[in-house]
């Protein structure tokens, strides 16, 4: 609730009603000189408004703005004195409402806490001190819930996505990009999250991401990590002890022919390139192929050939071995350059 005073009277009072119901949805505002935020043009939304009061004699008039975050109502009493032609300020402002929390239920006193504290420390009895300081999660209350199962919550924690296999409950209606709650079974907010999916594909799906992380609330660690426990993230970490997969668990040359048959390295391939006759596919456990396709010449077929990896030349190799000899002894003359300048200055 805000009061704006009017520079002059107006010729007639319906102009501050009319100002007002104009000046709803998205605006254009730019911060006052005295803010707390870059001074930019930026658009705010206003939901809804109307004017309570107007008091000719003293030019104040009182109005109720339901808006959004970061909207500045000095700059709003400004436009308002605009519209009308008569210039005007902001004279008083009044938050009624924040979010779900409201001036007449969720508003306590410093006085109320220490009260609070008190009655606790006496007697133990912690009701009072639980109504003055309330969880987090009542500020989450307007939206849909997703429950997730325990193994997956400190995965969620550290920003992964939840899929599937760690969805346990979910509201009905929820829609592809609405905001949702992830929470624990004991009803703890772990993050706020937009939907991947709707009610129905969840009910039905057996795979796939259910929502993609926005906000992390609960802290790490809260609850034990539970990933990389699985069979096939049990044998990789073998296999890379043994040394038969790289360190970030690619395959190699030791790397066993059962786990390569099950094995699907997608980063190996390559795009097709478009403009072009020829099309190549590369992995890690099939020989390069490539596919040249012409144009046909009196009804004959496309020409298709298969080539494996060129091989090189025992000479190559003994020149970059000849190479990397002559680096080394620069280096070490150099090295040797260095000694000799510091025991001269000595």
């Amino acid at each position: 609730i805000g009061i704006v005073r009017l520079h002059s009277a107006l010729s007639d009072n319906l102009k501050l009603n009319r100002a007002v119901e104009t000046l709803t949805g998205a605006l254009f505002q730019r911060p006052p000189l005295i803010s707390a935020v870059k001074r930019q043009l930026r658009i705010r939304t206003i939901y809804e408004s109307k004017l309570i009061e107007y008091d000719p004699d003293r030019n104040l008039g009182v109005f109720w703005v339901s808006c959004e975050a970061g909207t500045y109502i000095r700059t709003l009493c400004v436009h308002l004195g605009l519209l009308v032609g008569t210039g005007g300020h902001m004279q008083e402002l009044r938050r009624v409402r924040s979010g779900v929390l409201t001036e007449n239920d969720d508003m306590v006193t410093m006085h109320d806490i220490l009260d609070a504290q008190h009655v606790y420390d006496t007697t133990k009895d912690e009701s009072y001190l639980r109504r003055v300081v309330r969880p987090l999660e009542i500020l989450l209350v307007n939206y849909k819930r997703i429950v997730v199962k325990d193994s997956a919550v400190n995965a969620i924690c550290y920003g992964a996505k939840l899929m599937i296999p760690g969805l346990l409950r979910f509201a009905d209606n929820i829609e592809v990009g609405q905001e949702v709650v992830l929470m624990t079974t004991k009803g703890e907010a772990i993050a706020v999250a937009i939907a991947q999916m709707t009610t129905a594909v969840m009910a039905t799906c057996d795979h796939g991401v259910v929502a993609k992380i926005k906000r992390v609330i609960m802290e790490r660690d809260s609850y034990p990590r539970r990933w990389g426990l699985g069979p096939m993230a049990q044998r990789k970490k073998g296999l890379i002890k043994e040394g038969k997969l790289d360190k970030h668990g690619k395959p190699n040359a030791n790397t066993p022919k059962d786990f390569m048959d099950g094995y699907k390295d997608l980063s190996g391939k390559l795009p097709e390139l478009t403009g072009t006759g020829v099309k190549t596919v590369a992995s890690s456990s099939t020989p390069m192929v490539t596919e040249v396709t012409s144009t046909p010449v009196k009804n004959e077929a496309a020409i298709v050939t298969t080539s494996t990896p060129m091989s090189v030349d025992d000479d190559d190799g003994d020149d970059d071995n000849g190479k990397g000899e002559k680096k080394s002894a620069k280096k070490k003359d150099k090295k040797e350059k260095k000694k000799k300048k510091k025991k001269d200055k000595d």
